[in-house]
């Protein structure tokens, strides 16, 4: 898995990130989404680094990487301070400018970083989200339905961690022969630590929280993302159950939007990375 990548640990001043990085050319930061680590990378990853300087951290709070302590107001897992991140990371490995990829959660901290360092990123790739503002305007019974996690993992009056670690893989349920063996040994790992699980918590408790506040902020400025955007959506999961065309969500954030389907359920990295990997790598060579 990752053959060729070199992993460390880097400090980037508010957390240590466990991290691999491998190839070369532009630089491009791969960002995973819950509840997943860096490895759930392990197939596109290797696909990209022929043409591309590919990292790929486990965020905050997730896999291996360090936890910080968190505040009342969930500020410390805000995308905003993973956003922070992800710009000293990839300044640490010597890239001052890079394009960034993010899925679930992971797409959330990379569209922040788009919007709060438009000087560092210069493209950027959301897959299976919308914004955090945007979801919640649009929440309805048939979100609260199929996203009800949003609001167990984020409440605090009967905290989800007690529930999830008493049994991390009925609760999950992994699906072991699509992960791949290394890729599921990590992310197991990763579900059955309560501190991660906590951290994950913490993730959705800021995105009702700050993150929420973030956006809205942003949209009553009229801020926009001002670098080239592609958002890819699952056929598979429920984008267009939810939304129908998602891409017009996505119009009033970015000045130069594209978008496109991949034949996958959610985990489009390890349902299908030959595709999702295409449709990156033809967007970043323009």
């Amino acid at each position: 898995m990752f053959e060729g990548f070199a992993l460390e640990h880097v400090d980037v001043g508010e957390a240590v990130l466990r991290v691999r990085h491998g190839g070369a050319g532009p630089p491009l930061l791969l960002l995973h989404g819950h509840p997943r680590t860096h490895t759930t990378w392990h197939r596109v990853a290797p696909l990209l680094a022929g043409t591309h300087t590919v990292v790929c951290p486990d965020l905050r709070g997730y896999g291996q990487s360090s936890k910080p302590p968190t505040t009342p107001d969930h500020e410390p897992y805000s995308k905003r301070a993973m956003a922070r991140d992800c710009v000293a990371l990839m300044r640490t490995l010597g890239h001052e400018r890079f394009a960034v990829a993010g899925h679930d959660r992971g797409a959330y901290v990379a569209s922040r970083t788009a919007l709060d360092h438009q000087e560092s990123v210069e493209a950027l790739v959301v897959m299976d989200a919308v914004p955090i503002a945007d979801a919640l305007d649009r929440c309805d019974a048939g979100f609260a339905s199929a996203w009800w996690h949003w609001f167990f993992l984020g409440q605090t009056d009967k905290p989800a961690e007690r529930v999830i670690s008493a049994d991390p893989e009925a609760w999950y349920r992994p699906d072991r022969a699509r992960m791949g063996d290394e890729n599921l040994a990590d992310y197991l790992a990763a579900i059955h630590d309560p501190a991660t699980v906590h951290a994950m918590c913490e993730d959705y408790r800021a995105g009702l929280g700050p993150d929420r506040a973030h956006d809205e902020a942003d949209r009553a400025a009229g801020r926009r993302i001002t670098c080239p955007v592609l958002f890819l959506w699952s056929v598979h999961d429920d984008m267009e159950d939810l939304y129908g065309d998602p891409l017009e969500i996505w119009r009033p954030w970015a000045a130069d939007l594209r978008g496109g389907r991949i034949a996958s359920g959610h985990h489009m990295a390890e349902d299908a990375p030959e595709e999702l990997a295409r449709a990156v790598s033809g967007f970043l060579a323009g």
